[in-house]
């Protein structure tokens, strides 16, 4: 047994985190060891990318505006390459259903008639020690069918009857690049998120999963460049050799979710050509890319109401004309966006309002050749299967069918931000405030996916709250309210608002309220703009642990 009260370290790695229920069966010795051979071979390169993006992000601040590079033209004209051909278990990703890997999850996602299964370490879970190793052996529970669960209230999650065939393929989305794991450390180092998330999978699971007949399948979140895809292809094809399983059986969906990788979509394809399977319009994490990239650069950047911005915005949807172009030219997915509805069954109404709005956006999705889209709850599984199944009929995808031949690379329409229609109000304000102080908090307890006003919550659309007010309280008079008159958000006016929506929750014993509202007003009044609302908030995770992990981390209370 592991100790529960001291670090140890085992092949050269040191686990700092207070010990786990089975975590005997995930941080095994050769577990270790290879998580350490990818720290030693990776982690310097992914420092090197990680300052580029700050670079980038200076040079935008200073007036330079993205643009499809000139270095790889080659690669975009070139009509002759191809990604690889699409993998089993996902030529049929119509619907896919997202969440976090917690155990009821785990058994509601693989029981919810789902294609596919977006398994959450990243957006919508907390990243707490308990929710990574959790989720870990969760996941290689699920994978050999295996798992059951008991929730406190004593009612019972186990999985269904439907025959193997039809439960949800498993993707995993591992944890960013600019994310630590602080209780695993290599050399004195912390490891990167990633490389954890995606190295403990692949190490336990990967040749189950292909004695099952599909195999260790990736979303890639966050990416900014060809040259992050490019690292992670290196990762991909050191780990199937250190393992012994065939290149090529990997196989990673892109998030396009930053306005810079818009730019390099097929290139991101090239450089993950034999392992790649597609691309993703990650819609809010995309918005909030704009905003943080763009913040400082005037009004013809600053956006309305979070409420306002939606799929039919100009640049939005030449953000997905363009991504479904992309795919099919290479023969490669394009999966949609989220629906963020949650069901609400005590109001009828209200529910059938919400599921109409559902339909359209998948309607609109599929209709623009998206191969399949995600929900984020069960009920909605049927809805969008509904829509994608009018479409498809018993074709599995419309890569072949609907090329977006009519649609060209077009980088105005990628960056015609002041053609969103809306405004700035009051109400805007308030909700991006109550909204991000209540998200935060659900965080800081572990839970990463937080159901708010009936809309499923994660980390993204956090990002876009607390930018929206960093952005509108710096954009100065070119943030004037809708409700007339000269008032524009300060950050006074915005420090009033907090303090009366902050004093409109109810609290409850043993809440985080109070240090979710240090975390998002320390984001979102700062002078300096933070780059990420994750980094702030995991520090108060590290904060509560024991003072020998602090020491070995050199992470401050």
């Amino acid at each position: 047994m592991y100790p529960t009260d001291q670090p140890i370290t085992l092949n050269s790695v040191t686990i700092t985190g207070p010990h786990q229920p089975r975590q005997e069966e995930i941080l095994t010795t050769d577990a270790l060891d290879f998580l350490a051979t990818l720290h030693r071979r990776f982690n310097g390169r992914r420092a090197e990318l990680l300052t580029r993006r700050e670079e980038m992000r200076q040079r935008i601040s200073e007036g330079w505006t993205p643009d499809f590079l000139p270095e790889t033209r080659t690669i975009r004209e070139d009509d002759s390459w191809r990604v690889a051909p699409l993998a089993p278990g996902l030529k049929d990703r119509r619907v896919e259903i997202t969440g976090p890997v917690d155990r009821k999850m785990t058994i509601n996602a693989m029981n919810s008639g789902a294609k596919c299964w977006l398994a959450d370490f990243e957006d919508s879970s907390s990243p707490s020690w308990s929710n990574m190793l959790g989720g870990q052996v969760n996941l290689r529970d699920a994978i050999r069918r295996q798992i059951d669960f008991t929730s406190p209230e004593g009612k019972e999650y186990k999985l269904g009857g439907v025959q193997l065939v039809d439960r949800p393929t498993i993707i995993v989305r591992p944890r960013g690049w600019h994310l630590d794991e602080d209780h695993l450390l290599v050399d004195g180092e912390p490891m990167a998120g990633a490389l954890v998330d995606f190295g403990l999978y692949f190490f336990h699971n990967a040749k189950e999963l292909l004695r099952r007949g599909v195999g260790p399948y990736f979303y890639l979140p966050k990416t900014e460049n060809h040259l992050e895809a490019r690292l992670w292809n290196c990762v991909f094809v050191v780990a199937q050799d250190l393992l012994g399983i065939p290149q090529g059986t990997v196989r990673a969906t892109v998030l396009i979710e930053t306005i810079t990788a818009a730019f390099e979509m097929e290139e991101i394809l090239y450089q993950l050509r034999n392992h790649a399977a597609g691309l993703n319009a990650g819609r809010w994490d995309y918005i909030f890319s704009i905003i943080k990239n763009f913040r400082d650069r005037g009004e013809d950047f600053v956006l309305p109401d979070r409420a306002d911005v939606t799929m039919t915005a100009p640049m939005m949807r030449s953000y997905t004309d363009q991504l479904v172009r992309a795919c099919h030219r290479r023969g490669a997915s394009a999966i949609g966006g989220m629906a963020a509805f949650i069901p609400n069954r005590r109001d009828p109404e209200a529910n059938e309002k919400a599921l109409d709005k559902v339909r359209e956006d998948k309607t609109r999705e599929a209709s623009d050749g998206f191969d399949g889209s995600w929900v984020a709850h069960p009920d909605l599984v049927p809805v969008a299967m509904e829509v994608f199944d009018a479409v498809l009929g018993e074709t599995r995808n419309q890569i072949r069918s609907n090329r977006r031949e009519d649609v060209q690379p077009d980088a105005e329409g990628l960056l015609a931000v002041s053609g969103t229609p809306g405004s700035i109000t009051e109400a805007g304000v308030r909700m991006n405030l109550e909204v991000g102080i209540r998200y935060v908090e659900s965080w800081l307890r572990g839970n990463g996916a937080a159901a708010i006003h009936n809309l499923m919550e994660d980390a993204a659309t956090a990002e876009i709250s607390r930018s929206q007010i960093w952005q509108w309280i710096n954009a100065g008079s070119t943030a004037r309210l809708a409700e007339g008159g000269e008032r524009t958000v300060t950050r006074e006016w915005v420090q009033e608002l907090m303090d009366e929506e902050f004093g409109r929750i109810d609290r409850a014993e043993g809440d985080r309220f109070d240090d979710a509202l240090e975390v998002f007003a320390g984001s979102a009044l700062a002078e300096e703009y933070p780059d990420f609302l994750t980094l702030p908030a995991y520090r108060r995770f590290l904060s509560a642990t024991a003072p020998a992990r602090q020491e070995l981390a050199g992470t401050p209370a």
